[in-house]
């Protein structure tokens, strides 16, 4: 997962297409920020929300499949996590609740089959495999957002029958089967599953350090999934009318989906202000909407979520519509409709689409579609952009073949060259903690930092700043565990690309908190 050492620079391709980026991203994109500090101007560093989703379900991405061993399940998270940071990504979606089961120690539900092969079974050496995942991810600097499927009790893929304590076998009445391919699915309408995937979520919120909590598309369930049959809710319907109620069908059940969304999002607010709450609809709201798109699905009628009314009431914190079409294709265009869902913000909540990186080759797309993409959400949310790859798979270089890993190489090699902090979310939070307490000394020909926490809130990360002769300055983005870091008073002419020596002029570091924010950097000379 991700190790493949990158071995050779390939062309990444034209990066800004041409005149319809050029027009429609604002030039400020391009600028670097900028901070006042004692002595000097100091250039910040970017912000970029740079994400992967790790698929659990059917073992996609992770574990590679089910009843490996424990050090091996780790070594394969380890190696995923590590990719990642290499590559220049800041945060991990991790799917811990594929359908109604745990991947993760839970008194409310089972163990994940995913895991051991067999649902309701501990992974054996016992480890939990979330705090493992938050542990290794946070050493690394990378945030850990917890992916949960609301509503799906079952999958055909589950490679063992449900376990004794899972939801629906313990009450069988919330839950429905669909048509005859394996799924089993809550029924949204009822208060009581509700109310128990709400108590899932929350359990975690408050006995995990999770940065995010994420939810995908499923709500309701694709129709192929029942056959392109109705949704079988008709005793909850029937009690519905029998008590008076006055809505249409499509409308009391987007009602429900609507109310589990609202709840969530107060619920962990209340939980843990911090914890960044993020959603992932099907890219497009409504076929038509803007206007020629043709989805082909109507997401609003036939999965009962109205995705748009969820970013208007400011229900979460970032949105992350799966925008998997190309730039170029005129009934789905990427940049249409993202575009369009930037017009659909009036809380100026963050928007970072889904990209569909697993049609890269050998699937079908170029690895310049994706990286143009990455380029256009730049440009188009120039303060605060960000993206989510589907999925991990996509970016391992040894899954899709030696020959094939050029997606990667284009990727750490263009638009993650230059490391980046996470967007952020000024509605949380806008206070930047303390500067930290810096100490500079020079030992032959290397500069050693080393600083130290000035009270507030403990630090998620620090940012090194190094100012050269000729090339300005350059950013080392930490985790909170690194308290030192050493830097060349010069570089050779290899490491600056020029014949100059890159030689240091002023440094400083900064603390950054849970929710992105920055304190002042402070730059001392270079003696």
């Amino acid at each position: 997962m991700f190790h493949r050492p990158l071995n050779r620079v390939q062309a990444i391709g034209v990066f800004v297409l041409g005149t319809w980026l050029g027009s429609c991203a604002p030039a400020k994109m391009l600028a670097p920020s900028q901070a006042r500090g004692e002595n000097a101007t100091i250039s910040l560093p970017m912000r970029e929300f740079r994400a992967v989703w790790v698929a659990t379900v059917d073992n996609i991405d992770w574990p590679s499949e089910p009843g490996l061993p424990t050090h091996v399940q780790k070594a394969e998270a380890v190696a995923i996590l590590h990719g990642a940071a290499e590559m220049g990504l800041n945060a991990i979606v991790l799917q811990v609740r594929p359908h109604c089961d745990a991947l993760y120690a839970s008194q409310l539900e089972p163990w994940s089959s995913y895991l051991s092969g067999v649902q309701g079974q501990a992974p054996d050496p016992y480890y939990d495999p979330l705090q493992f995942w938050i542990s290794e991810a946070h050493l690394r600097g990378l945030e850990l957002h917890a992916w949960f499927n609301p509503f799906r009790a079952d999958h055909p893929a589950n490679p063992s029958q449900l376990a004794a304590n899972a939801i629906a076998r313990q009450s069988p009445e919330l839950a429905v089967t669909l048509g005859d391919k394996g799924y089993r699915w809550l029924d949204p309408s009822r208060q009581e599953v509700q109310d128990h995937s709400l108590a899932v979520i929350l359990d975690v919120v408050e006995r995990y350090d999770v940065d995010g909590i994420h939810l995908d598309d499923y709500f309701y369930p694709y129709p192929s999934y029942n056959d392109h049959n109705d949704f079988p809710d008709d005793l909850s319907w029937a009690r519905y009318l029998d008590g008076g109620g006055e809505l249409t069908r499509s409308d009391w059940r987007r009602a429900h989906v609507d109310r589990f969304v609202e709840r969530l999002y107060a619920d962990v607010k209340t939980a843990d202000s911090s914890v960044k709450v993020g959603i992932s609809p099907f890219g497009i709201w409504r076929p038509g909407i803007p206007q020629h798109t043709d989805a082909g699905f109507d997401q609003h009628e036939m999965i009962y979520a109205d995705a748009r009314r969820w970013l208007h009431e400011g229900w979460v914190d970032y949105y992350a519509p799966q925008l998997y079409w190309p730039i170029s294709q005129i009934p789905q265009s990427f940049p249409v409709l993202l575009s369009w869902w930037t017009r659909q913000n009036p809380h100026g909540r963050h928007l970072w689409p889904g990209l569909y990186t697993g049609r890269v080759k050998p699937n079908g797309w170029a690895a310049d579609e994706v990286v143009n993409q990455v380029m256009i959400t730049r440009g188009l949310q120039p303060d605060a952009p960000g993206h989510i790859h589907f999925s991990a798979r996509a970016l391992d270089g040894e899954r899709v073949g030696a020959d094939d890993d050029s997606l990667t190489t284009a990727l750490s090699r263009g638009p993650y060259a230059k490391p980046a902090l996470v967007p952020a979310s000024p509605w949380l939070d806008a206070d930047p903690p303390p500067t930290p307490e810096l100490d500079v000394s020079v030992r032959g020909d290397a500069v050693l930092m080393s600083w130290r926490r000035a009270g507030g809130e403990r630090p998620f990360l620090w940012v090194v700043y190094a100012e050269r002769k000729l090339r300005g300055w350059e950013h080392h983005i930490l985790p909170a565990g690194r308290t030192g870091f050493r830097l060349p008073l010069t570089l050779t002419e290899e490491q600056s690309g020029t014949e100059e020596n890159g030689q240091l002029l002023s440094v400083a570091v900064s603390a950054v908190d849970r929710l992105g924010n920055l304190s002042a950097p402070q730059p001392r000379a270079i003696p």
